[in-house]
Parts: structure tokens; sequence; C-alpha cells
């Protein structure tokens, strides 16, 4: 039997390195962990998201996300979501307010440069990735 500990990396592709990386580095406070080098120039990176999880990245020209032809999104948790909201706008990055889900969390979505749709989290005490009883979705 395998038992799964935790998400290791969301693998994103990006049009614009730099601008990637700035973007996960300066909004979101993502410290890069490694990169990836081929032919003596960077084509991707690790960023680390604490504990032993990641979000790799890698150049690919030409690339363009939707609502159909991406993974959904990906979730980061958060300490203080009003203050990540702040910051984030600070940054001049279009952020949705801050929702109280049907999960018993808080939540607000920004965009990457690249479209990357990017879930921030707050849990609660009442959250019921803790609490484990079912919710009613409301969207």
């Amino acid at each position: 039997m395998i038992k799964v500990k935790q998400i290791a990396h969301v693998c994103i592709f990006a049009h614009d390195l730099d601008k990637t990386r700035a973007f996960y580095e300066d909004v979101l406070g993502l410290d890069t962990q490694f990169n990836f080098l081929r032919d003596g120039r960077i084509f991707g990176f690790y960023l680390n998201c604490g504990g032993r999880s990641h979000v790799e990245v890698f150049q690919k020209d030409g690339t363009s996300y939707s609502d159909t032809n991406q993974i959904t999104h990906f979730c980061l948790e958060v300490e203080n979501l009003d203050e990540a909201i702040a910051h984030i706008k600070s940054k001049g990055i279009d952020i949705t307010n801050k929702k109280y889900a049907c999960d018993d969390t808080y939540q607000a979505w920004i965009r990457d440069p690249n479209g990357v749709r990017i879930e921030l989290f707050e849990y609660t005490d009442k959250s019921a990735q803790f609490t484990g009883r079912d919710r009613v979705a409301d969207w």
C-alpha cells in the first residue's frame, strides 16, 4: 500500500522565466531552491513552498493557459490571508476579495504572469480539511 505524505511539487510552464521568477519571489515570497541548467543556461527552477513542497517552473515558449487546457489551479496555504492580500495588491497584482468558503476556509485568487490560477488559502479551526465533515458546495 502507498501512503502519500504531501504534494511534492506542481509543475508549470512559463513564457518568460525571469518575469515568472520575479512574480513568485517578490509577490508570493517563495525562494528559489535550485535552478535547472542546460548548455550553461537556466531553463527552469524549483521554488520552495515550505516543508518538502515546491513549484517547478520550466521555460516553454508559446505556452498558453485557459480554463480548459491547464491544471485547474494550485493552492498555497498562507499564515494570514489579509496580510497576503494587502502585500499582493501593493505589488500591483489583481487579487479577488477574501471569501469564506463552504469548507470553512478563507480563500482569495490570483494569476501568475502565464495565466496560471493560484488559490491562497487560510485554514480555520472548523476547516473541513481537519474536521472531515462533508460540505455542500456553494459555487
